[in-house]
Parts: structure tokens; sequence; C-alpha cells
């Protein structure tokens, strides 16, 4: 918790917070006199109790910040970050609001893709060559910190794909054109400026596409193992039990960390011309409409389009992947592709009144409910897929979107497990081998560009992924659909 002051102790914090409904509990923005609204903790008891303080501090002093409406929102997998807690939600209004670097993240678009075998692969039907598919996927998806990727981008391919996202992949080959229909906002953000981008950040992301980033980033062959809402599935393209799939997690890489390095930069600078003094300077910000503000914006939706289309030329690479292995015929089906580092301007009813808002979401996914827009058509009417990936042992979740979240959590729900461990604190007490081994003999093959990851990795680093899930369900801010097991894990 370097350099965050921590103003409360936990029994007065227990004194102070409310629960107001199943899994929800409010810290009443008397609470502290910089608290402008409430702090929202959508968590179980345990989950509250094991939340480090400096996630809670974060989540108060984000509560501080000018225009923010409703309240702050820390999710079930909230933990500590950097500014905004991981699992953290805030809104703005456009005109009085703020944005801020700190509540969407270094790994600008860091999401989840998943995509199920269509026609169906069974688990029989691949169980024998795990080990070969693991190692098409390590030749075809390069990983780890600093790794490039298998292509080069000119200079006018690069300001494109700022533009066009994952349209210009698709339109370069890499994928169908009925692949856009299935990731948010289609792949693109509209309004991304590439001259908003440095030249520093322009050559660290020039050969990445294609890449996992390091970390907790990840290619996983999962099986679907249980079933909760059968029509959902269906429509997904997901028929039963025991059918193949493959979850993709990874955002910006060098690109969106360098974006959000400028603009963490640009906006302490003009701090003073803003009057703006943060609690935490971790949590520098710009009015919404100022002209740093809206640089930082269009710079942010520049980074994300590139994150879309690296999931979009991953997603091409995978199908090469288990063509090789299972043959031509074999094809990957997009199910969906959601982002959860991010700002949008969204429209919410706020107390009744319809607000345009800039919603951020930083460890948090967009899980809009059913008839929302902008949700796919053939989606419309059963909510947005949310995608929630957890561990290497207790594998991933599809949820979907629901009406109470649209009123209490600007339409956010979870992003996966959250931290327990700090990653440092993994390595200490884990050995990546060992992690290696232990997850062999539960049936699940895991390689990463480093056993160093493994460590930082381990499952035991991250919460009980179905309680989070348990949780958020609870809440009443989303739908469970399935649950996919881990097979075969390739890290970065």
């Amino acid at each position: 918790m370097a350099g965050l002051s921590i103003d409360f102790t936990r029994a007065e914090l227990y004194r102070a917070i409310k629960k107001v409904d199943t899994n929800i509990w409010e810290i009443p923005k008397n609470f502290r006199p910089y608290m402008r609204v409430p702090a929202r903790l959508y968590m179980t008891k345990k989950l509250l109790d094991e939340t480090e303080d400096g996630a809670i501090q974060q989540l108060m002093n984000m509560a501080s910040l000018p225009g923010i409406v409703k309240y702050s929102i820390a999710l079930p997998d909230a933990h500590w970050g950097y500014g905004f807690c991981i699992g953290g939600v805030a809104a703005f209004d456009v005109e009085e609001g703020i944005i801020s670097p700190g509540g969407i993240g270094y790994d600008i678009n860091c999401g989840v893709r998943f995509l199920i075998t269509d026609p169906p692969l069974m688990l029989e039907d691949i169980k024998d060559k795990l080990r070969d598919l693991l190692q098409a996927l390590k030749k075809y998806i390069p990983a780890g910190v600093g790794r490039g990727g298998r292509i080069r981008l000119s200079d006018a391919d690069f300001d494109e794909v700022m533009r066009a996202g994952a349209k210009w992949a698709v339109e370069n080959g890499f994928g169908y054109e009925k692949d856009l229909e299935h990731i948010e906002d289609g792949g693109c953000l509209e309004g991304a400026d590439p001259s908003k981008v440095s030249a520093r950040a322009r050559q660290r992301g020039r050969n990445q596409l294609g890449t996992l980033g390091s970390g907790n980033h990840y290619i996983e062959v999962e099986v679907i193992s249980e079933i909760y809402d059968e029509h959902a599935a269906k429509v997904m393209g997901i028929k039963e039990v025991g059918q193949i799939g493959v979850m993709i997690h990874t955002g910006s890489r060098g690109f969106g960390h360098q974006v959000a390095s400028d603009y963490l930069d640009i906006l302490r600078r003009a701090a003073r011309k803003y009057n703006i003094r943060p609690r935490d300077i971790q949590l520098i910000y710009a009015p919404f409409n100022s002209p740093e503000g809206q640089s930082y914006f269009a710079a942010m939706k520049a980074a994300a389009n590139y994150a879309f289309t690296n999931r979009q030329m991953i997603t091409h690479w995978a199908r090469q992947a288990f063509r090789e292995v299972f043959g031509e015929e074999v094809e990957l089906k997009l199910v969906y592709d959601v982002a959860h580092n991010i700002g949008k301007v969204e429209e919410h009813v706020v107390d009744g009144v319809r607000m345009k808002l800039i919603v951020h979401r930083k460890g948090a996914t967009r899980g809009f409910a059913p008839g929302r827009p902008e949700i796919p058509q053939d989606y419309r009417n059963i909510g947005q897929p949310i995608l929630i990936g957890g561990n290497m042992l207790q594998g991933s979740y599809i949820l979907v979107g629901v009406e109470k979240a649209m009123r209490e959590t600007f339409g956010s729900t979870v992003h996966g497990a959250g931290r327990r461990l700090s990653r440092k604190a993994a390595t200490r007490r884990f050995w990546g081998r060992e992690v290696q081994r232990f997850l062999a003999e539960k049936g699940i093959l895991v390689d990463a560009a480093s056993m160093k990851v493994l460590a930082e990795e381990a499952p035991e680093a991250y919460k009980d992924l179905h309680e989070v899930i348990e949780a958020a369900v609870g809440a009443g801010i989303a739908r469970k659909v399935t649950h996919q097991r881990p097979l075969v894990v390739w890290k970065g």
C-alpha cells in the first residue's frame, strides 16, 4: 500500500457500515468529510473481511472525486490497485465530472473473449491430444513481457488499427465479418485519435499484435462442466456439458501501458491549471470536457481498439492451432468479447433522471440487461454475456446481465476471482514447477513464459472464484449461464 494513507480502522468501519441487502454493504458518505457519495461493496461478509484496507480506502477516495453520481462501487473481486481499487466502478456526469487514468487502468481494454467449438468438439474427442494442442498454441501465440508477434505493422496500418480496431483484423484476413457482431462495441470505439498517442507508445505496440501479455493473461482450452441456463447457453452456441471452448484473456500490451503512463504525466502537469488536489496522487484526473481529458479519452480509445485487434489476432492463430491438431473442419465460433478496463460514455437512469455519464470500469465487466441496444441482436433477449476468468484450478464462468445491475451498478459486474495475495507474496510462498505439477495431477496441462509467472498465478493466490460468483448472483447483479473447467493453459 505504498504511499496510500489509510484513515480508518476495521473496528470503526464495521461500526459505520450498513448491510442494505443480500451481499450489499454501504459506507455512508458522512463516514469521512471528503466523501461526496456513499461507497458500496457487493460482497459476502467473508469477502468483505478478506478485502484489504487499501482497497477499501481507495473505494472511499473514489467517492471524493468531482461529478461522481450515486456511489463508488467495489465488486466482489475487488482488491488493491492503482488509484481505483481493481474491481471498482464509478460514473461521472459528463458535464461536471472527470476522467481518471487510475480509474481505467494501465492495461487499457484488458478483456476476455470466449470461443466455442461449432460443430462441437467434445472432451472425448480431444483428451488424448491435449499436449499436442498446448504445443500448437505455444507455436502460434507468443507470450510474455515484451514478446513480439507474427506480423509487423506499417505506420499506416498502425493508425488504422487504432481507428478501426478488430475491423482492421477482419479486413486483413484475420477472422470473419460475423466475429464483429459478438465483440463489445463491434470491436471499435469511435473517436480514437492516433495523433494523441506518443511515439514511445507506438514503438512499444508496433510488434505486439497477436501476443499474450504477462502475468495473469492466458489462452485456456476449457470444457463446459455445468449449464445453469439452458436457453441462454443454446443462444450462445453452447449445446451440452462436455463441449470444448477457448477463453482468451489479454489487453493492449505495452502500448496501452505507455498511453496510461503518458497521460498520468500530462494530467499531473495540468493539475495546477485546474486547481486539482486529489487525496491520492494516483487518482490524478482532468475535467472530462477539458482539452487534456478529451485527449486522454481519444488516446484511451486508440489503445482499446488495439486490444480488440490483439484478441482478434489471437483468435485467428488459435483457430490455426486447432486445425493443425484436429483437422480443417474444426471451427471456433466467437461467443463474445468484453472489456474490463475501460471508460465509456453511456446513458443511465439515476434517481429517476436519465443522465449521460462517463463510466469508469477497472477490473469490472459491463453486463447490460436484456433490451439494451448495445447488446448484439441475437443476444438482446437474454442479456449481455459476461465472461469471468478465474484461476487455473477453478476455471471460469459465463453470466448474463440483469435489470438490477442497471439500477445499481451502472450495468457492471465482476471480471474475475480477484487477487488474495500480491505477486511478491505469491512468489515467496509458491514454486512455479510445483504449481505446474499440482495442476497436472488434476488433469490440467499448464505452461508459461516463465516459471515465476506460474508461482505468481498459483490458484491459492486468488479468491475463491465460486464465492465471488455467488456473491454477484446473490446480490442480483448477474445470472449464471455456464461454468467451464480448464484443460490446457498457456500463460504469459
